[in-house]
């Protein structure tokens, strides 16, 4: 169990889980910077990765982007950006994603939440090797993006790991 003051990160991916590539686009907008995939943005699922009780992170190559074009849509404030990896780092296992390292340096033993959909094998290994605290690497199916099952997934998951 984690102390009420430590609330599990959520490290959260845009294309794939919030932006699907399975639905349909609709015509972009102006105020849609030509992206169409941008109408694919589910206005209410902030208030819902809000609900859950977490410290959201992104965990996204839109960097802060992320919070000019994303969370006004989705309805979540300005957000932390997971950092870029140093390229001077050294490289991990062939198949580790390059979020897996930074994010398990954020967390630094807090609990977290993973949603991305290209989470593998690989980086379930590495994060059950280097990473002390309770985590839940979630990936999500990117045709569908975050659904009801998702969140059920995410909640429980939660509530098993931190007090409400």
């Amino acid at each position: 169990m984690t102390s009420a003051t430590e609330r599990p990160f959520l490290f959260l991916d845009v294309d794939g889980p919030l932006i699907p590539f399975g639905s349909p686009a609709g015509a972009a907008a102006p105020a849609d910077r030509g992206n169409p995939l941008l109408t694919r943005l589910d206005p209410g699922i902030g208030a819902r990765l809000m609900a859950l009780g977490c410290d959201i992170v992104w965990a996204t190559t839109w960097w802060e982007e992320a919070n000019e074009v994303v969370a006004p849509r989705v309805g979540l404030p300005r957000l932390p950006v997971l950092d870029r990896p140093d390229p001077s780092a050294e490289e991990g296992p062939r198949g580790l994603h390059w979020k897996t390292r930074p994010l398990v340096e954020w967390a630094n033993g807090r609990p977290f939440v993973w949603v991305d959909d290209e989470i593998s094998a690989m980086d379930r290994l590495w994060v059950a090797a280097g990473h002390p605290g309770p985590s839940l690497l979630h990936r999500v199916d990117p045709a569908k993006g975050l659904e009801d099952a998702d969140f059920r997934a995410l909640a429980g998951w939660l509530d098993a790991v931190t007090p409400r």
